[in-house]
């Protein structure tokens, strides 16, 4: 009888945790469509910095840098990927430095960020290099913003390897190697704040069927600042190369010094 008992509520919480999921994931309200719009429409204005995230693909590891063999080998049995980022951002310095930063899923980024944060023989070694970019290298924002994959060819960006063997781009205004601080976050409910994150995922699994979330939150400790090289051969717009790059009202810009009154 008791176990009965204890079956009907297990049943009975399982169907309110369910319900209250798809509630949380329904249509939002016409209030909250209108903040979005007007959050969208003043985020416009303001300037973010834009940066290149770098790493391997899941089931590919790099190995430190050594020598020019080492180096030929890595590029056949390592797979980069790379993937633009508009909402990169500083978040504290103490006592540790991290960063922290948003991206779109599915995607192969998250996937191989995700992957490398579960391995804990990884934890002290960077995940990924975060390539703040220079106002010279739009193209490099673009190339990276596609969803494909990008076989870091000399003809397309120019690189070097950190020495955990993760592609640092060449010209960039700074490179940061970070290891993720653990797995991602969802932004799309935030109820994972109040609640164990497993029993929050098995929820959205068993709801969505696995077709993941809108958008995910990184947060990553910075290891090292990378000495960046500068690319090879000489480029027309080499003044901007000490500036950074910017996303301004739906394109990219750099910074202006306001004139004196």
């Amino acid at each position: 009888m008791l176990q009965s008992c204890t079956s009907a509520v297990r049943r009975l919480t399982h169907s309110l945790n369910h319900n209250l999921l798809q509630s949380y994931s329904s249509a939002p309200s016409v209030q909250a469509g209108l903040v979005k719009q007007s959050l969208r429409k003043l985020l416009r204005e303001t300037a973010q910095p834009v940066a290149v995230v770098t790493s391997t693909l899941p089931d590919h590891e790099t190995a430190p840098r050594s020598d020019s063999s080492v180096q030929s080998q890595k590029k056949t049995h390592s797979i980069f990927h790379g993937a633009t980022l508009s909402s990169f951002t500083s978040i504290a310095l103490d006592p540790h430095p991290l960063v922290a930063f948003s991206l779109r899923v599915p995607s192969r980024m998250a996937l191989a960020l995700n992957a490398h944060a579960s391995k804990p023989q990884m934890q002290m070694s960077s995940h990924m290099v975060v390539n703040i970019l220079s106002a010279a290298q739009p193209h490099i924002a673009r190339l990276f913003s596609s969803p494909g994959l990008h076989p870091f060819s000399e003809s397309e960006v120019q690189w070097t390897q950190s020495v955990d063997g993760l592609p640092v781009i060449k010209g960039a205004l700074g490179a940061l190697s970070c290891t993720v601080v653990g797995r991602s976050l969802p932004l799309n409910d935030t109820r994972w704040l109040h609640s164990s994150m497993e029993e929050w995922e098995a929820e959205v699994q068993q709801v969505e069927g696995g077709s993941g979330l809108a958008s995910e939150l990184f947060i990553a400790r910075v290891l090292r600042v990378e000495d960046v090289q500068e690319p090879e051969g000489q480029f027309e717009n080499d003044s901007l190369r000490t500036l950074p790059l910017l996303y301004h009202q739906r394109a990219y810009a750099t910074v202006g010094k306001i004139p004196n009154p």
